[in-house]
């Protein structure tokens, strides 16, 4: 039987078929409110007590020189010229999400990234790092044991490894100095942004807010921004957001896409994908190379030497390219039985499936990724 590429697409989307052109979803998973977001943190600091598997301080010199920094911070004052050869300690990134509403006092995780040459980041303290936002101020500390999910070991020239040993997180490793305003209680109206932009959905969601909550509810200002009343004391508010949020819109079928990855061969598409009826033809070349070694014995007392060279043989073969004839499709389960009639490969596919949409044939958005 023909091997068949997309056969496993009738299995997965079976159900996607039979499914009505319209469905519910919650504002909350189409939108976000706009100005509640969270904000990335940065930091540079020292990670000390590694077992023998830290910088080497002659090929990563801000490991010294970060070091040398911190002990005159804390009174201890180097000898001029002094050469540190530490094995202990290794130069980090330190990078955290400061989640919306954060205040001073809460505690965030934090992961931590050699920047330097170190082996292993396991069994190490991260000292004190401020952690900045991008105006530059501070806005979290972070110190603790850092935890690696990998393991490894070396010996007699052979080393074994698990798992990634240059990164690791501190859980819990920072505690939140400064909090980000927002404008979540700055206006009595917000905005909601939907996740992609259309003009259908932005007018439905607003649609189902003025149904609960009155007819000037909320009004939508484009394809992805709907503003909405809401009331001014923050209790009030915030219930008024926790209702809003499990509205339930009844949202139209997606835009027909096909999604196609170059680099893996992949290929998906959504349920509103049509095909019109067209004709393909579809042929295949095959290069094939193999190469035979062969000895060269010098005569004797020649003194000549033994060589080994290989012999190349190269045949290039194409298949005929047959023209068929693909019936249109009208939901997804045609369209891919009509592909699967083709026998082709998703490298083959990938070019069919760019010509049928230059053709008109394949009604649907093609995105290569």
């Amino acid at each position: 039987m023909k091997c068949t590429v997309l056969r496993l697409f009738v299995t997965l989307f079976a159900a996607l078929t039979t499914l009505p052109s319209a469905h519910a979803e919650r504002i909350k998973d189409l939108a976000t409110i706009q100005g509640v977001r969270p904000n990335q943190l940065l930091g540079y600091g020292l990670v000390v007590g590694l077992d023998g598997s830290g910088d080497q301080t002659t090929q990563t010199p801000f490991t010294v020189q970060s070091l040398q920094t911190l002990l005159s911070q804390l009174g201890i004052t180097l000898p001029q010229g002094a050469s540190l050869q530490l094995k202990n300690v290794a130069a980090v990134m330190v990078t955290a999400t400061l989640p919306p509403f954060a205040q001073p006092g809460q505690q965030v995780d934090v992961t931590v990234s050699s920047l330097g040459n170190a082996r292993s980041l396991r069994g190490g303290t991260l000292l004190m790092t401020p952690l900045k936002g991008a105006d530059g101020q501070i806005y979290a500390v972070a110190q603790g044991n850092v935890l690696v999910g990998g393991a490894g070991a070396a010996a007699a020239g052979s080393r074994v490894q698990i798992n990634h040993l240059s990164a690791g997180r501190v859980p819990s490793g920072a505690t939140v100095e400064r909090a980000v305003a927002t404008p979540f209680l700055l206006s009595d109206r917000i905005r909601l942004e939907l996740t992609t932009t259309d003009f259908s959905a932005s007018t439905l969601v607003a649609d189902a807010i003025n149904r609960r909550f009155g007819a000037d509810a909320s009004v939508p200002l484009d394809g992805r921004v709907i503003e909405v009343r809401a009331p001014a004391t923050p209790a009030e508010r915030v219930r008024f957001m926790a209702e809003l949020e499990n509205i339930d819109v009844t949202m139209l079928a997606p835009v027909a896409r096909v999604i196609i990855n170059a680099r893996t061969g992949s290929i998906v598409m959504n349920r509103t994908v049509t095909l019109e009826p067209a004709a393909v033809a579809h042929g295949n070349l095959q290069v094939t190379i193999s190469a035979q070694p062969s000895v060269s014995q010098p005569g004797p007392f020649s003194q000549g030497q033994t060589v080994v060279t290989e012999r190349a043989d190269i045949q290039i073969k194409q298949d005929g390219g047959a023209l068929m004839s693909l019936a249109g499709g009208a939901n997804l389960a045609d369209v891919v039985r009509a592909l699967n009639a083709l026998g082709a490969n998703p490298a083959d596919l990938l070019a069919i499936l760019q010509a049928l949409k230059a053709s008109g044939a394949l009604r649907a958005e093609l995105e290569v990724i």
